[in-house]
């Protein structure tokens, strides 16, 4: 280390040496973290949105046995406004079972009451 007019004109070598080996373990860190969250994510997007699918495939097909039903069944219409209500909310994937669950008994519902 040289000193011109009393200061230090550089820093020590082994200081910079550090400073590279924590960026560098820095970078490898967020790197790896990357790689492993990935995936996750990716799956986690599909499980949603093939969560919604099934819930509006299921409120479609509730839909259309309410429209087939020639009677009319209060507890069924009441549980495809609350799946209707869910979806609109776009909640997760809880929701999206929940909403799906709650048209397959409304038209479950509804069929029973054509043939039954």
């Amino acid at each position: 280390m040289r000193h011109v007019g009393g200061r230090r004109d550089r820093l020590p070598e082994w200081l910079i040496m550090e400073w590279w080996w924590t960026a560098g373990v820095a970078v490898l860190f967020g790197a790896g973290f990357a790689v492993a969250a990935a995936p996750r994510l990716r799956a986690a997007a599909l499980d949603r949105r093939t969560a919604w699918s099934s819930a509006r495939a299921a409120i479609a097909t509730a839909a259309v046995s309410r429209d087939a039903c020639p009677a009319r069944v209060a507890e069924a219409e009441g549980l495809l406004t609350r799946a209707e209500t869910i979806a609109a909310g776009r909640g997760g994937v809880a929701a999206a079972r929940q909403a799906g669950e709650l048209a397959r008994q409304a038209d479950r519902l509804w069929r029973a009451a054509v043939h039954g």
